[in-house]
């Protein structure tokens, strides 16, 4: 075994080892040293620099030791140069595909949670309301938005392609009673920044958690008046 450690040391060394390479004897635990020596030479900085008299004498050594015919001759510097960086190259995608797939078996990705369902709007529809007017035809042209408050409800009215729908005026929220911005067509609320369309869709907000749309309230326009369903003040 001391020899065949020498031999390793000679080989790193790229030294020929004399005596002792030719009358070293191959059997399998040296075998195992010997592939580790040329593993770690391989590895060096400017292992492409291989005497070629040197490896031509270990084939020739290897092969009568092992009695197998002669090795090919040994390749030119730039063949070596060349296949050494395929080697390289193909480990090193074989080395990313592995980080690839220990990365996701071990790092995977959280899934992205689902939007949260926001139902439609529900609709205020008093047990004893009646219908009131808020506006006239003349106050609501195609467009445009008004506010109305009954003092029991407070809203805002809007005509769409020639159709009437109302808004509840209450942030959804905290029930901070809304602004409207007319040129915008938005309604927004001052107390938390959120927003809502004049149709009562959430536009933005800077919540946590999902904003409801405004409730709808019943409208309908009768002989020149805009009414709305709504519990009388006096209850």
């Amino acid at each position: 075994m001391v020899g065949a450690r020498r031999f390793v040391d000679n080989l790193l060394r790229q030294r020929r080892g004399g005596w002792l390479q030719r009358r070293l004897r191959i059997d399998p635990s040296s075998d195992a040293e010997l592939r580790t020596a040329i593993l770690l030479r391989s590895a060096r900085v400017g292992a492409d620099s291989v005497h070629e008299e040197f490896v031509s004498s270990l084939h020739q050594r290897l092969a009568e030791e092992m009695d197998e015919p002669p090795a090919p001759a040994p390749l030119a510097r730039r063949q070596v140069i060349v296949r050494l960086g395929v080697t390289a190259a193909a480990s090193a995608a074989v080395g990313a595909g592995l980080d690839q797939v220990l990365t996701s078996n071990h790092q995977a990705p959280a899934p992205t949670p689902p939007e949260p369902v926001i139902a439609a709007p529900p609709e205020l529809a008093p047990d004893n309301g009646v219908w009131m007017t808020v506006a006239t035809t003349e106050d609501l042209p195609e467009g445009s938005s008004i506010r109305f408050d009954l003092g029991t409800i407070t809203g805002f009215v809007t005509r769409t392609n020639t159709q009437v729908r109302a808004v509840s005026g209450i942030c959804t929220h905290l029930g901070c009673k809304l602004n409207l911005d007319a040129p915008a067509k938005m309604l927004n609320c001052p107390c938390h920044g959120a927003s809502f369309s004049v149709t009562g869709a959430v536009l933005e907000h800077r919540l946590k958690f999902a904003l409801q749309p405004l409730p709808l309230i019943q409208a309908r326009e009768v002989g020149g008046a805009i009414q709305v369903f709504a519990p009388p003040p006096n209850g």
